[in-house]
């Protein structure tokens, strides 16, 4: 049973780019939120405001511009600390995204902490954005990495977990919340409590999972989490890597430069107080600033409301898919966010995607930054769908459309 009481249309009011024919003569399906969310118009005006009205650098200016840019850049750092309910404003870093995040903690907690014969336990399903850093610094310290299975459902093979933590000097944990091609939520409750209880860290990638899910950091008890704000109704270049104070507080800065220092002389330096320690140079201050504004939206719709509706527009997507003949879905989670990548017979994904195109619906098609997870499919590439809160059902019902229109063309050929 799929509800339909959203009030969507309301929301999509908000989005002017959805308002517009693709191609000339159909209207645009934006199905491809996965990759990056359309912005409402509050957004653009947020930034549009700031470089009009009060443009200037922060923390260092006296004067009125850049005490009002300062004060936006950290109000946002709050509103950003009451999404994910930190404990302290200092935990929230700003980065330029996800990956960012995930290099800033492997180049300074990693750095630091991992050497040759530890083990960090990463899972096949993750993003190359959660591999790599560790694959380059493993070749530099000499510590292991290992990958944790995928089950025929989509789901991680816990008993292989459990098992290399108990036998294993497991020092870090890193792992995605919500993969991007399978869907799978991961239960990372449960990784965490085993993690802790074996003297080990973790490392949330919450990318996809940040725009529709309530996250609460303290309740989690994760070390470290992060996100970026493009997927979530922000702008690019911008996002946030969560921190324990006491492990932030411990870890060498990343990057040198202004704003991270308390004092510098020829002979040495000494470094801020957090945040400011990993925020090196001119910050994206308009990028900040803006998230905050997206965070202030998601709050005015509510996380919840929009989490059941991801939830019960993606049920309904997958369902409708997996009636449609010669179609496979990958990935078959109890629990999943809002994302359905396929594959149809006869049809190569890039291709699919092309005459997707042509109909007005926009999709995702390759390997989504996961050739680990796409080898293990046996796949080449797939095509992706992926729904926020201003998708509607009919939107769903267009898709279905298109690939049975598609599909015939292809079965006459």
């Amino acid at each position: 049973m799929f509800t339909k009481t959203f009030d969507v249309q309301s929301i999509r009011a908000d989005f002017p780019i959805l308002h517009q024919l693709h191609h000339a003569d159909v209207p645009l399906t934006y199905l491809d939120n996965a990759a990056s969310t359309q912005k409402p118009q509050a957004v653009i005006h947020a930034l549009s405001d700031y470089y009009s009205r009060y443009n200037a650098n922060v923390h260092r200016g006296i004067h009125k511009l850049s005490e009002e840019a300062t004060a936006a850049y950290e109000g946002a750092r709050k509103k950003l600390q009451k999404f994910i309910h930190a404990k302290s404003y200092r935990e929230i870093l700003f980065t330029s995204g996800t990956t960012e995040g995930i290099n800033l903690v492997a180049q300074t907690w990693g750095r630091a902490n991992l050497q040759a014969g530890d083990l960090v336990i990463l899972t096949e399903m993750e993003h190359h954005s959660n591999i790599v850093p560790w694959q380059i610094l493993a070749a530099e310290k000499g510590f292991n990495l290992r990958y944790l299975p995928i089950l025929p459902d989509g789901t991680l093979d816990l008993g292989v977990y459990e098992a290399l933590l108990r036998d294993h000097p497991v020092k870090l944990v890193s792992l995605v919340h919500g993969s991007n091609v399978l869907g799978t939520i991961n239960p990372i409750e449960t990784i965490i409590t085993q993690a802790h209880a074996r003297g080990a860290r973790v490392l949330v990638d919450a990318a996809q999972t940040a725009p529709h899910l309530p996250l609460d950091v303290q309740a989690l008890d994760v070390d470290f989490l992060a996100f970026s704000g493009h997927k979530m109704l922000g702008p690019t270049g911008i996002g946030v890597l969560y921190g324990k104070r006491a492990l932030l507080e411990a870890m060498p800065p990343w990057m040198g430069g202004g704003d991270m220092i308390a004092e510098v002389r020829l002979e040495g330096s000494t470094w801020n107080e957090l945040p400011y320690k990993f925020e090196a140079g001119t910050p994206h201050i308009a990028g900040a600033i803006v998230l905050g504004h997206a965070v202030d939206y998601l709050h005015q719709v509510g996380i919840d409301a929009i989490h059941a509706h991801v939830e019960a527009l993606t049920q309904y997507a997958l369902e409708k898919l997996r009636a449609f003949p010669r179609l496979t879905i990958y990935g078959d989670a109890p629990k999943r966010g809002g994302v359905a990548a396929f594959s149809l017979a006869g049809i190569h994904a890039h291709d699919l995607a092309q005459l997707l195109d042509q109909e007005g619906i926009a999709v995702r098609a390759g390997h989504h930054c996961t050739q680990p997870l796409h080898r293990k499919l046996d796949l080449a590439a797939t095509t992706r769908a992926s729904f926020y809160l201003y998708n509607t059902f009919e939107e769903v019902d267009r898709l279905i459309r298109a690939l049975e229109k598609i599909s015939h063309v292809f079965e006459r050929g």
